[in-house]
């Protein structure tokens, strides 16, 4: 009866853990390239200020499997800034992504995403954002503290010269994206890129239209407050979206309600770009941590394979060196006893002819490629 008990306990356990299951698919395959878009198109949704980042590497990844299907996905996921900014319709495939010698910024991310009848959701997600210093060059730009005063009159000058040439239309200020300066052969000059917003100007106080139809775009001035040039871009209001698998979404999208930072300077004071968003776990998943789980991992290894030898079977004791004395058996590893068994040894013909098969690794491929820079 005992004897029976504890084979209905071990059965019940053995049937416990094979209810979940961990997997390590290639980091470049389809089904982590799919979580992967997902997680990117989430992080620049909740990315309310600066740009949009684009996926750059995917660094690992986890399937945490159960019998119904609903997995849950755990990526480590290297994206990039690019030049589109937050309110910029333009899908981030078409988006540019920043070169080094443009000081690049990069967003290490951990990010949980479960799939529930198909359908990949972000549930938990932390990450990182930090300036590339990697590769800088001599002369090139240099990121500037987004409140840096003489940038900032480059801003506002930049921006007057743009309404001057502007029709029935105002422009202010919605906010900072990016401030650097460079030194040229006349001495140091100022690169900057601003979000503008359609205003309504009373005696020279103009206050953004409360409206999500009013016009925004992205401004680029370079030179000093004194002499510059300023090129201004208007975001398309109802241009199509594609999301990450290059279908259309549903209708024509209007821009996110976005509250700027008029008046100068960005709520991130002193900083020097715009970070993504640091952390969402609302579950408290316990899984954005790289070294989650390991413990209670179940990796899929290869079926054991029953070896036939042509030698007649031994005895598969294991010996003592007698130098070695009683205790070194006792301390040595058990041996693995294969039972081995007589078979006819095939003629070279058959040999040569049998197919070759080739062994397929057992551990997956991570980190996967990159698509821009390292």
């Amino acid at each position: 009866m005992n004897l029976l008990r504890i084979s209905v306990v071990l059965g019940l356990l053995v049937g416990a853990l094979a209810q979940v299951g961990v997997l390590r698919p290639p980091c470049d395959s389809p089904e982590a390239e799919e979580a992967a878009l997902a997680a990117q198109d989430y992080l620049n949704a909740q990315h309310t200020h600066g740009y949009k980042y684009a996926l750059n590497r995917i660094e690992e990844i986890k399937v945490f499997t159960k019998p119904d299907g609903d997995d849950t996905y755990v990526l480590e996921v290297e994206l990039l800034e690019t030049d589109c900014h937050v309110l910029d319709p333009t899908p981030v495939a078409n988006c540019t992504v920043r070169p080094k010698a443009l000081t690049s910024i990069e967003g290490d991310c951990d990010v949980v995403l479960k799939k529930v009848g198909g359908a990949l959701t972000v549930t938990a997600f932390k990450c990182k954002t930090d300036v590339s210093t990697e590769d800088l060059c001599l002369g090139c730009p240099t990121l500037l503290p987004l409140n840096d005063t003489a940038a900032l009159d480059l801003v506002y000058a930049s921006l007057v010269t743009f309404n001057n040439i502007t029709v029935n239309t105002t422009y202010t200020l919605l906010e900072v994206g990016r401030l650097s300066s460079q030194i040229v052969s006349g001495g140091p000059i100022y690169l900057a890129e601003y979000v503008v917003i359609e205003a309504n100007c009373i005696d020279d106080i103009c206050l953004p239209l409360n409206d999500t139809l009013a016009a925004r775009g992205i401004c680029t001035a370079t030179g000093l407050t004194s002499s510059h040039t300023v090129d201004c871009r208007m975001f398309s209001t109802l241009m199509p979206l594609l999301d990450a698998n290059s279908t259309l979404a549903a209708g024509p999208v209007v821009p996110p309600v976005f509250q700027g930072h008029t008046g100068s300077l960005s709520h991130k004071h002193g900083l020097r770009h715009h970070k993504l968003t640091r952390l969402h776990d609302p579950d408290l998943s316990g899984l954005l941590s790289a070294e989650s789980a390991e413990s209670a991992e179940i990796v899929p290894v290869a079926p054991a394979v029953e070896v036939e030898v042509a030698a007649p079977a031994t005895d598969p004791s294991p010996t003592v060196d007698p130098a070695l004395g009683a205790d070194a058996s006792n301390s040595a590893e058990i041996p693995i006893v294969v039972m081995k068994r007589d078979v006819p040894v095939a003629p070279p013909s058959a040999v040569t002819d049998a197919p070759v098969i080739e062994a397929v690794p057992l551990v997956p491929v991570c980190p996967g490629k990159i698509r821009f820079f390292d």
